[in-house]
């Protein structure tokens, strides 16, 4: 089923860091993840919160699991816009602290994780990014081409309106970022009756996929929605997309906005649709977001970003600029 990727838990009051923690660690087992990595998370859950209590302003993790073929992880993106760090890597050095503590909690989050990565502004806050797999001997190698989502539920919502969907094959990886009308079970129904017709879809296009999709979800509510496709051999990026997901490219030196086609999938689509195309070597990252994140926003804002995991940069742009009251998606694609 598709919904969403993470959890958000607000992480201001210290009263509720327990309840928390025991959130987190049925979600991993219930994930797949076993011991002893269930006790390592547990560690890394409680360094995250205590440095959010001391250090943090607003802080919220958000947690996810991931099943990743056989291997699943969990990832906790921990956020605050408390004062920042002027030298984030010193703070990763065990005996290092502001406060007057031991200064272990970042180190041992390091040392725990399987991935890890930390972005901090001075005046802006700081984000820290944990995965801990269940094997993590088995962590997959290098992949050509990254993709990282969030997608996070309206709060009060069991489940989200919002949806990624991924195909891959050995030729290319097509990915559909759909945002079904409204909010709950019924704007989740549209998002699911896309990704059922999405699987059996056989041929590459975008265009013709939401073509093909357009009557399969005609008794939903409809969803808008942007496939995205790229193909390994020729190295470019082919994209439709009708109604308001926001796709933006970017090159080293470079930014272009795509341009959707206005309309509802599954109610009202254009007769006439063409899928623009795009190189790889001019564009290496596009990220894709929901109207449930404001559309003015700039990486030019976040220094270096780029050279983090993209999971970083969706994270940067969710603490900025996400809309509360609606199912937000942030969905990061980057080339290595």
């Amino acid at each position: 089923m598709v919904d969403a990727t993470h959890i958000s838990f607000a992480a201001n009051d210290r009263s509720y860091f327990s309840l928390l923690k025991k959130e987190i660690h049925r979600m991993a087992l219930e994930g797949g993840i076993r011991e002893p990595r269930l006790n390592e998370l547990d560690i890394v859950v409680a360094e995250m919160t205590s440095n959010l209590f001391k250090f943090g302003d607003q802080g919220e993790i958000l947690a996810g699991v991931f099943a990743n073929g056989g291997n699943p992880y969990i990832e906790l993106i921990s956020i605050d816009s408390g004062p920042g760090m002027t030298n984030p890597a010193k703070m990763l050095h065990d005996g290092v602290s502001t406060v007057n503590t031991m200064g272990h909690g970042l180190g041992s989050i390091k040392r725990l994780s399987g991935d890890f990565d930390l972005y901090s502004l001075p005046g802006w806050g700081t984000i820290v990014l944990s995965r801990i797999y269940n094997e993590p001997e088995r962590k997959a190698g290098r992949e050509p081409v990254v993709v990282r989502a969030l997608v996070v539920s309206k709060p009060g919502e069991t489940t989200c309106g919002d949806g990624l969907i991924i195909k891959k094959t050995t030729s290319y990886l097509k990915l559909t970022l759909a945002d079904g009308l409204g909010h709950g079970p019924e704007a989740n129904k549209a998002v699911n009756e896309a990704a059922a017709a999405i699987r059996v879809f056989p041929d590459q296009s975008p265009t013709d996929t939401i073509r093909f999709i357009h009557p399969a979800i005609k008794k939903t509510r409809g969803a808008v929605m942007n496939v995205l496709l790229y193909d390994f051999a020729s190295k470019t990026w082919r994209s439709t997309g009708v109604g308001n997901i926001a796709v933006r490219m970017f090159g080293p030196n470079q930014v272009k906005n795509h341009m959707s086609y206005n309309g509802i999938v599954g109610h009202n689509i254009p007769n006439s649709m063409n899928e623009q195309v795009y190189s790889a070597e001019q564009y290496n990252l596009v990220v894709l977001c929901s109207d449930g994140i404001k559309t003015r926003w700039d990486i030019i804002k976040y220094p270096n970003i780029r050279k983090f995991d993209p999971a970083i940069l969706n994270a940067a742009i969710y603490k900025d600029h996400a809309r509360r009251t609606d199912d937000m998606s942030v969905v990061s694609i980057k080339i290595k």
